[in-house]
């Protein structure tokens, strides 16, 4: 099995491809379609150099996974399926939870809320082969309720569960997002796989500037993670990871981000102009 990452230095993110270098089966992981929001411009940066990956290579993507509803990058999964139509695209069946506290708090009024934006919704659990690639959904919520790793052999991709050892974990003070239950999902199931699991997190913040980092291990996880390693207590994580969100700014990209992950990567409708647009609430400080 290969991994290809693919870096976007404005949010941070790291996308994936997965695939079998024999038969040519892969998987997408977390693409990104960048935008610039002083402009509202998007762009296919980030898009065009995964795609040619994909060609390069002449890989028959079976799935494009989202390992949440991203609140600091626009998914491209939409732009993805227009190449690689055959493609399925899935996330955790919680979505739909995060859509009805969205649809209410920025008055989505053409907003579905039966996660029916996707072509599979994923369940805690389960299997899922990609030709002759194999994989396990993992739900590992708390950074939002609708968080999923995906484990392969030896494997595992964790999102926004778990950063590098040297970051942390996410953060937990969105909608429904829980420092309690990102704390189990890190312990009770990540941290129970073998200490050799390779780990791949969705962000690399690149702390005191240094180089791109983005692959460890479940052992060294355990061993230094700062935020959360195999002997932080839970009364200890919970108290830290609710002090520390309370410093913390909302994402630039949060709102611009939302409405268009939780719609399956789907610009709004557009307008009797031709244009899309999107909601933005104002809020007046006290």
């Amino acid at each position: 099995m290969n991994i290809q990452e693919f870096f976007d230095p404005q949010s941070f993110t790291l996308s994936y491809v997965v695939w079998d270098p024999q038969t040519l089966d892969a998987i997408v992981i977390d693409p990104v379609w960048d935008y610039e929001p002083a402009a509202s411009i998007t762009d296919t940066r980030s898009l065009t150099a995964l795609v040619q990956h994909l060609k390069n290579n002449q890989l028959k993507v079976h799935y494009i996974l989202e390992t949440h509803a991203h609140a600091d990058h626009l998914s491209s999964s939409q732009l993805l399926k227009k190449v690689f139509p055959q493609a399925v695209l899935a996330i955790n069946e919680r979505i739909c939870e995060v859509q009805h506290v969205f649809k209410e708090v920025l008055d989505l009024t053409h907003l579905k809320t039966d996660g029916s934006q996707f072509d599979r919704l994923l369940k805690d659990g389960e299997t899922l082969q990609a030709g002759s690639l194999s994989f396990k959904v993992l739900f590992t919520p708390g950074h939002t309720p609708a968080c999923t790793s995906f484990l392969f052999e030896g494997v595992v991709f964790t999102g926004d569960a778990l950063f590098m050892p040297d970051s942390g974990v996410g953060r937990c003070d969105f909608p429904r997002g829980s420092a309690e239950q990102l704390f189990q999902s890190v312990t009770q199931r990540l941290y129970t796989l073998p200490d050799s699991t390779q780990v791949y997190t969705g962000h690399d913040y690149q702390p005191g500037g240094r180089a791109l980092q983005f692959r460890s291990t479940i052992g060294a996880q355990k061993e230094s993670n700062i935020h959360l390693s195999s002997k932080t207590s839970r009364e200890a994580f919970i108290k830290f990871r609710t002090e520390r969100d309370r410093t913390l700014s909302a994402p630039k990209l949060l709102l611009p981000s939302i409405q268009i992950n939780i719609d399956g990567g789907h610009l709004p409708p557009q307008h009797g102009n031709g244009k899309h647009y999107l909601s933005i609430p104002i809020s007046e400080r006290a």
